[in-house]
């Protein structure tokens, strides 16, 4: 400043410094939370990124597996499907889909969705209703009819075969997978379904619908999981109880063997003593016996002697001659009367003595 100019104060400068104060600590403010911001938006749009990559890969990637049932039939796209969303081999998907059907769950138990569902159907209609009358009655045209399209929408054929082909291996799968256990393919399978069955039945006395289906796909999804995790405790505590199992049947099956001979020696013996009292006791009555005493003694047999054997002559038959008979009546036979014997009452005597 050259000598003899004089100097006014600025009465704005301290408002100027503010607002450059200000400024530069929004934009350091903005730019310290984005810089703390920006890794966690990232992470999340990378986690959305491969959560739709494992959810696509889980949807095309399924295939019918190339293994068959104990009839040959082969299985369904379902048993594939169904195997690797609950094996968490793609976890994000596995985790989104467990969930939605718990989420499911709880909105059908606590939030009204039918009444949400016919108020947002009669609202719908009620302000299209109100919009074509109205545009009609205002300016001559209805506004609801303005927004028609050209062509309705429709399904395509395609869409149609597809959404059918699902639903009849979805139906396969569920008839396959009970008859299966029904029929005892895999034993582990039909207990584990025998347990299950026989749970519910108590459960159901005491918890709702909802709250026993809450419990069925926890188990569904998490059970899967906990084995993954402790695989080597787990199957070695399979391994115990299964050798455990089998020598307790070892001991029972030596047992009952034993038992079985004993009870067969006790049975034979028993047999044995009364055959023998019986040989015993039909001896007895057959020595006692006189018939069999009879039938017994020596059979003597008597020649004839000689006296009895005597020539007998034939006896002559008598003749029979014509006067040893009766002559025959020449004249018929006269009835002779007969004469009545009557006798005044008064001579016959009294039938009983007075």
């Amino acid at each position: 400043m050259a000598e003899g100019d004089v100097s006014y104060p600025n009465p704005n400068g301290s408002k100027v410094r503010l607002e450059q104060t200000l400024a530069t600590s929004l934009e350091t403010g903005m730019l310290t939370t984005s810089a703390i911001y920006s890794p966690v938006i990232d992470n999340i749009k990378s986690e959305a990124s491969r959560t739709q990559e494992e959810l696509r890969d889980l949807r095309y990637s399924s295939s019918t597996p190339s293994t068959t049932t104990a009839t040959g039939q082969p299985l369904t796209y379902y048993h594939s499907l169904l195997y690797r969303l609950l094996s968490w081999e793609q976890p994000r998907a596995t985790a989104v889909s467990f969930v939605s059907v718990i989420a499911f769950i709880f909105a059908a138990r606590y939030l009204p969705l039918l009444r949400w569902f016919f108020k947002f159907t009669y609202l719908a209609l009620g302000f299209t209703a109100a919009a074509e009358i109205g545009g009609r009655l205002v300016l001559s045209q209805g506004l609801a009819s303005s927004f028609r399209p050209r062509k309705y929408y429709t399904v395509p054929k395609e869409t149609v075969e597809a959404v059918l082909e699902d639903l009849e291996q979805l139906v396969d799968f569920l008839l396959l997978e009970f008859q299966r256990i029904l029929f005892a393919e895999n034993v582990v399978h039909t207990v584990a379904a025998f347990s299950a069955a026989f749970t519910a039945y108590w459960l159901i006395k005491f918890l709702p619908f909802w709250g026993l289906s809450l419990i069925a796909v926890t188990i569904a999804y998490l059970g899967p999981l906990v084995y993954i995790n402790n695989r080597e405790v787990i199957d070695a505590q399979i391994e115990n109880v299964h050798a455990m199992i089998n020598s307790q049947a070892h001991q029972l099956k030596d047992l009952a063997e034993e038992r079985t001979h004993h009870a067969t020696g006790l049975v034979k013996q028993y047999v044995g003593d009364y055959s023998a009292k019986a040989q015993e006791y039909i001896g007895h009555r057959r020595s006692t016996s006189p018939e069999a005493t009879k039938a017994a003694g020596p059979v003597v047999k008597k020649e004839p002697s000689a006296e009895a054997i005597v020539k007998q002559e034939p006896i002559p038959e008598p003749v029979i001659k014509t006067t040893d008979f009766p002559e025959a009546p020449k004249q018929e036979p006269v009835a002779e009367p007969i004469e009545h014997n009557r006798q005044p009452l008064e001579t016959r005597e009294p039938l009983l003595a007075a």
